[in-house]
């Protein structure tokens, strides 16, 4: 079963760099957004992605956090308050190293926070070794669209 990347970036050389380190590592179908907005879009299937399954859900979503239009933790925060995405793993990619956007990030629900290095070759390596553990090694949630205190049983 073929299953989608979703990578939301709005640098035309990173988006290059992480096409390469996916495609060096995949075959399956990387979906690129923009800036937030598309990104939503394509998430919950409106705009110009009108009628797109939105029950097939990316394997996982690399989200850069300074985009245009809507924000990436906005985005974030939209992908975490819907049943339908929530369960997705979300890995923020950013040039920035603040300890208040890491805390952010993990406060809306990232699941990874990854620092683009400004070296290139270390960029390129890190990202490789993102998308290898992402999609080969981590084992992603099944659809549920439960909230989760009707999943667990009490003690």
């Amino acid at each position: 079963m073929k299953k989608t990347i979703l990578l939301i970036e709005d640098n035309p050389d990173d988006e290059m760099v992480l096409l390469r380190a996916v495609q060096k590592l995949v075959s399956d179908e990387i979906v690129v957004a923009h800036d937030g907005e598309e990104a939503l879009e394509y998430l919950f299937g409106t705009g110009r992605f009108e009628g797109r399954d939105v029950l097939d859900n990316p394997l996982f979503v690399m989200l850069d956090l300074d985009l245009p239009k809507v924000k990436g933790l906005e985005v974030l925060q939209r992908i975490r308050g819907d049943a339908r995405t929530r369960p997705v793993p979300v890995v923020v990619i950013s040039t920035s190293d603040r300890e208040q956007d890491i805390l952010d990030s993990y406060d809306c629900g990232a699941n990874s926070y990854l620092y683009k290095p400004v070296n290139h070759k270390k960029f390129c390596d890190d990202m490789n070794t993102a998308v290898s553990y992402w999609f080969g090694t981590n084992f992603p949630p099944p659809i549920s669209t439960a909230p989760c205190s009707t999943r667990i049983s009490p003690p």
